[in-house]
């Protein structure tokens, strides 16, 4: 499906707000609604069930556009928040619209897409990692994580040293029992750990302290990290973009 949005002067996010919501729609999937559940989607927003795929060609005909995609957040639809993470322009974040998206994440794959979106490559967000990972609430606490693992695949600029700087933060949450921040503290360790041969070194000794830990999610994270990060296919990679340099 091609996207073409009308610009009607004066009246451009009033109709392209509209036409993305009858996009939705249009595209709405049951069957879509259906496997989310199974794999643990159960916002408290209106789901339609659009594919990713889908909401990236929407995002590709808006391009970027701060007072649509904040526009589209307020509609508290599923798919609406994830395709303003794709529109939003990261130069015009603020600390309170970060902190209020991020408050009102009540799924994995909406804080997941933001995270890789957007907020990957806002320093702002980068600076408020440190809040996020004390946070009680599950979602905020998942945010610092997700965001350490989207750091480590996108940012070309960070150095091995600010990655370090997580570790204790790693450590610190490695007990959280709560499936949805296990799982981002799991992707945030193996995500480092497969940046570089020195970062490799590092994630996998912090694994090992991790293992010492007296807690089943500490050692489910730290096992699952060590088989990935010492595996072949890992290191093999690592090894080539080492004799690269």
């Amino acid at each position: 499906m091609d996207y073409k949005f009308s610009k009607a002067s004066g009246h451009r996010h009033n109709m392209a707000i509209g036409e993305i919501l009858q996009k939705f729609k249009a595209l709405e999937n049951p069957k879509n609604v259906e496997g989310m559940t199974r794999f643990g989607i159960r916002p408290k927003t209106k789901v339609y069930g659009v594919s990713i795929p889908e909401l990236r060609k929407l995002a590709k005909a808006i391009k970027k556009d701060h007072n649509l995609a904040k526009e589209l957040w307020q509609t508290k639809i599923h798919e609406a928040r994830i395709l303003a993470g794709m529109i939003e322009d990261y130069e015009k974040l603020t600390i309170g619209q970060i902190k209020k998206w991020v408050k009102d994440f009540d799924s994995w794959d909406v804080c997941d897409q933001v995270c890789m979106n957007l907020l990957d490559k806002s320093q702002i967000s980068k600076d408020l990692i440190f809040e996020f990972a004390k946070s009680k609430e599950e979602f905020i606490k998942r945010t610092a994580f997700s965001l350490m693992a989207a750091l480590a695949s996108h940012d070309k600029k960070m150095q091995d040293k600010d990655f370090v700087k997580f570790f204790p933060l790693i450590k610190r949450a490695s007990i959280d029992e709560r499936n949805f921040v296990k799982k981002a503290v799991n992707w945030a360790l193996r995500g480092i750990g497969k940046r570089n041969k020195n970062l490799n070194t590092e994630a996998v000794k912090l694994a090992k302290e991790l293992l010492k830990i007296n807690s089943k999610s500490a050692k489910w994270i730290a096992n699952d990290a060590i088989r990935e990060l010492t595996g072949e296919n890992v290191q093999k990679r690592l090894c080539k973009s080492t004799s690269k340099k």
